[in-house]
């Protein structure tokens, strides 16, 4: 299994966004049991936050609903 994270400086908005849309390619490859995937922020300013509201109504234009996510920071 490959292990991806992306990462951002406050894990609301890129880091997020990219971690629905890989999630999202990956299941539609068939692929998804094939990675873990997640998302980090190297700062501590957002720790706990939502998407930010922007980047979570373009992960619905997407097609991408429901995304629940708290912001929290990578570790080693």
């Amino acid at each position: 299994m490959k292990r991806i994270l992306f990462v951002c400086h406050g894990n609301i908005c890129r880091s997020v966004t990219a971690e629905f849309v890989f999630r999202r390619m990956a299941e539609e490859a068939g692929a998804a049991h094939l990675f873990e995937i997640d998302s980090a922020a190297t700062s501590r300013e957002e720790i706990g936050n939502g998407i930010y509201p922007m980047a979570l109504r373009t992960l619905e234009a997407h097609g991408i609903r429901n995304a629940r996510h708290r912001a929290r920071q990578v570790t080693p």
